[in-house]
């Protein structure tokens, strides 16, 4: 469990720095989005020893689900103006995400069986 807290945290600390100095058109946006289903995987498995493919299904099913209130406006519906919650929930959709959140799962699962086999 403890290399999926580290793989986390490294992981954590690429998003920040993604959100913090990275103004472009391609790694903001998509490399972000491609990075967080591995980052919320790896959260999971720190605290909850489950079997890799499920919680990798569920972490996907639930970036997608985000991204759906994301097109329901829930953020503004919500009438929230914590700008961290707004971060966190998102709030603007694009259907592209959901190829990066596919990508990620698929590095994901990849990684995965790399560390099964070794």
């Amino acid at each position: 469990m403890r290399g999926y807290a580290r793989a986390a945290l490294l992981l954590l600390a690429i998003e920040v720095a993604i959100a913090l100095w990275m103004h472009d058109a391609f790694v903001r946006p998509y490399i972000g989005d491609v990075l967080v289903v591995p980052l919320v995987y790896c959260v999971v498995m720190a605290v909850y020893r489950g079997r890799p493919n499920r919680v990798l299904v569920g972490v996907f099913a639930f970036a997608c689900l985000v991204e759906l209130t994301q097109l329901a406006h829930l953020a503004d519906r919500l009438h929230l103006h914590n700008r961290a919650l707004r971060v966190i929930l998102g709030t603007s959709f694009e259907w592209l995400d959901f190829i990066a959140y596919a990508a990620g799962a698929l590095l994901t699962y990849a990684w995965e069986r790399r560390r099964a086999q070794s």
